[in-house]
């Protein structure tokens, strides 16, 4: 395990935190950037054990800020199926390669914005299915276990729906929440956290939490209109560096 003293190290980790810090602060689909990020220096699963410790004491703070701004009906509906999506990955998780994940998600995210930028219009009265809603829910708890990237899936089924601003980023921060806390059984059971990764999550904490209060701050000050067009945005090439990132490590490497 690498740790603080190794400058690449240090650098990198460093610069995960703050992008999860404005990840939590609203804009969701950036925060999918820290954990591979991480994976240059450390295995992917060991960097998800580090960061999860800070992605919950930051899900508090986001929980609290937005605590009257989320869309409980979203919530009800797509947490059965994240529940569902953590299991699924426990179980699979010594046997599908983190390349195979990021590409699913890759693709998923990719399709999504294009489909909105170049699609037909849906219709006014347009109401989100409770089916689908379980379905991402459960794709979103499956691959935030696995490579901590459930923003595409859960944005598939949320962005369309054209929320309040505010009210969109705290359904969010409710939902990842849950799912942060669901995701200490396994974590555990796969023997991630230990003493060293947890000092590291310690260090960090101080970081985290001024840059979350940061990117919340951000975002109650972007119009709404700059908001979804940057959500989209992050969620296209993120979705593409995962997407490339898949296919490097399946093909040339």
């Amino acid at each position: 395990m690498p740790v603080l003293s190794d400058p690449l190290f240090l650098v990198i980790c460093v610069t995960a935190v703050i992008i999860l810090g404005l990840a939590k602060g609203g804009f969701a689909g950036i925060g999918m950037l820290a954990t591979p990020m991480m994976a240059l220096v450390i295995p992917p699963l060991q960097a998800a054990a580090i960061l999860l410790p800070i992605l919950i004491v930051q899900d508090v703070i986001s929980v609290w800020n937005y605590r009257r701004d989320w869309d409980r009906w979203n919530v009800k509906v797509m947490l059965p199926g994240a529940v569902i999506g953590i299991g699924v990955a426990w179980l699979l998780a010594a046997y599908l390669s983190d390349s195979v994940v990021r590409l699913i998600v890759g693709l998923i995210g990719m399709v999504f914005v294009l489909n909105a930028w170049f699609g037909r219009e849906p219709a006014e009265d347009h109401q989100p299915k409770v089916s689908h809603g379980v379905f991402w829910g459960g794709v979103s708890g499956f691959t935030s276990t696995m490579v901590q990237a459930g923003s595409p899936p859960f944005q598939f089924f949320t962005l369309p729906q054209r929320m309040p601003k505010l009210t969109f980023v705290g359904t969010n921060a409710i939902f990842f929440a849950a799912i942060n806390l669901l995701k200490v059984i396994p974590y555990f059971s796969l023997g991630q956290f230990s003493p060293s990764s947890l000092t590291i999550s310690a260090w960090m904490l101080p970081l985290a939490i001024a840059t979350n209060y940061f990117g919340i701050w951000l975002v109650r000050i972007t119009p709404v209109a700059t908001f979804y067009r940057i959500a989209y945005i992050m969620v296209f090439f993120i979705s593409l560096g995962l997407t490339y990132q898949a296919l490097r490590a399946m093909f040339f490497v």
